[in-house]
């Protein structure tokens, strides 16, 4: 299918206004150009946001949430069954408009929009579940108890890694809390927030839910800062590098309000001698070169065990041999672009620096240069042999690189080289001696906010809380209790007797 076809299926115009409240469109201010990384077409031209388009969708917001808060949470739910429903409908029109204009593999693709869906799902049994507790009190004849209630508008910055399903992590969980939302995209990937917007639209207007509920904001990093500095946006949701997310810290906690952050990566598998080498060749490949290694969780570093070292790097070698470099939405294809050029001189400045420090190639990278591709946005998967402790390992490279490395003795010593870097989101053990995985799973083991056993550092499941530690921000996204981000706890006590007993005992007669 054409991309001007899916363009058109998703109702998105060549020349889009950016910015929306629901099905209002909106964007005064400069516009951005939707470069293909797939073979450098312009897929079409975005109007960003002006400070008064900004004002106009924060004013339309908080006048929903007056209203939207009191819908009960059951029937919020019905609203994301329903987009959901709308989600399968347009998943492959969806799916590839990820491909084209973020570069991601078709399967990628359908499976983010397949992210989506799922989230809605446990969205929906969620909005029956959101509980507190009733607690025993100290004082006779009352009642200690916690509720819940909606923060408010529920800001959300996205990257282009993921230009839907991060999004939709955020809203489904956010909308059945009770919340409204504005969406910042990234300004990469800007026609993939507005097609999800046109989506949510349909089934807002369909169930009479007033403008407001769902907003999308196009622009550059000055919208963000409006929405970092905002007081009036209760909780701001940041994906992307950790330098921006130290900017949205700051500038968020000088006005003392609330942040999620889900930040940079830089995950390792450890191999060790007991490890199927078949299975730890597979996700450590997956994990390198998925996305084109551009997933916060991809698969950046291999700490394996000397004893095995000679023989799982020719294993890994004959893999990446067998990898085809090309048009993501070509399925025999295994690797698609860079999202742009600027990543590419990225991609290259990090290629110098591993010979810099003393690294060498187990798998030489480079960029690719004939007619196929175009865009100039290709380059070949590489493998690099260096010291764990060299500054391009300890720093996160967001292209196919994979930096490959040594341990000696026990698993502690791998356990010490993973958990040096200032990263702590997604870590793996390939074994299968219950002590070596157990201790990874231990306090004393993994750092980081997921820990794998068997399987790799990439894609994670909607029902598990996804988020890391250190400079991966902290923050707590998807599934378990993620939801109680979004809200706001209170603690209640009712006395029904006619007294008025002091807690810790205390007399105070009058």
């Amino acid at each position: 299918m054409s991309i001007k076809t899916i363009l058109k299926n998703l109702a998105v115009e060549p020349k889009q206004k950016g910015c929306s409240t629901g099905g209002q469109w909106m964007g005064s201010g400069s516009e951005i150009a939707a470069v293909s990384p797939v073979d450098g077409s312009l897929l079409g031209n975005v109007q960003t946001a002006t400070v008064e388009d900004y004002e106009n969708l924060i004013e339309r917001a908080e006048h929903a949430f007056l209203s939207f808060r009191k819908i009960p949470a059951p029937q919020r739910g019905e609203l994301v069954r329903q987009f959901g429903n709308k989600l399968r409908e347009k998943k492959s029109d969806l799916g590839q408009l990820v491909s084209w204009e973020m570069g991601k593999s078709l399967q990628e693709g359908l499976g983010e929009v397949q992210e989506m869906i799922d989230i809605c799902d446990f969205a929906v049994g969620l909005s029956r579940q959101l509980h507190g507790v009733t607690m025993t009190s100290e004082r006779p004849a009352h009642r200690l108890y916690e509720q819940y209630h909606p923060l408010g508008i529920v800001g959300i910055i996205s990257a282009f890694n993921f230009p839907v399903a991060v999004w939709s992590w955020n809203v489904a969980l956010a909308w059945v809390c009770g919340n409204v939302c504005i969406w910042k995209p990234s300004e990469k990937t800007p026609l993939c927030s507005i097609a999800c917007q046109n989506i949510i639209a349909e089934v807002l207007n369909e169930n009479n839910i007033p403008e407001g509920v769902s907003c999308v904001l196009n622009g550059g990093a000055e919208v963000g800062q409006w929405m970092a500095e905002d007081q009036r946006i209760s909780l701001l949701s940041a994906t992307g590098s950790t330098r921006m997310g130290k900017d949205v810290a700051q500038r968020v906690g000088a006005r003392l309000g609330k942040s999620l952050l889900e930040l940079g990566g830089n995950n390792a598998i450890i191999i060790t001698p007991n490890a199927d080498l078949d299975t730890a060749m597979r996700a450590a490949v997956f994990g390198a070169v998925g996305t084109c290694g551009q997933r916060c969780t991809s698969t950046r570093r291999l700490i394996v065990h000397e004893s095995i070292f000679d023989a799982f790097t020719e294993v890994l070698q004959k893999a990446y041999q067998q990898l085809r470099i090309g048009n993501p939405l070509d399925e025999k294809n295994h690797v698609g672009p860079l999202i742009d050029t600027d990543a590419v001189e990225m991609y290259k400045e990090a290629l110098d620096q591993v010979d810099a420090q003393g690294g060498s190639w187990l798998v030489p990278g480079g960029v690719l240069s004939s007619a196929e591709y175009g865009s100039a946005c290709y380059v070949k998967p590489a493998v690099a042999l260096i010291a764990h402790d060299a500054p391009i390992v300890h720093r996160e490279t967001f292209a196919p690189i994979l930096y490959i490395m040594q341990y000696k003795g026990e698993i502690e010593e791998a356990i010490a080289i993973q958990n040096e870097v200032k990263q702590g989101l997604s870590s793996s053990i390939m074994s299968l001696n219950m002590r070596e995985t157990e201790t990874f799973l231990s306090h004393w083991g993994s750092d980081c906010g997921i820990a794998n056993v068997n399987i790799g550092t990439s894609g994670a499941e909607i029902g598990g809380a996804f988020g890391g530690e250190k400079e991966t921000g902290g923050g707590r996204e998807s599934g378990s209790d993620a939801w109680k981000v979004y809200m706001r706890r209170q603690t209640n006590t009712i006395n029904y007797s006619d007294a008025l007993p002091l807690a810790q005992g205390i007399v105070f007669d009058l």
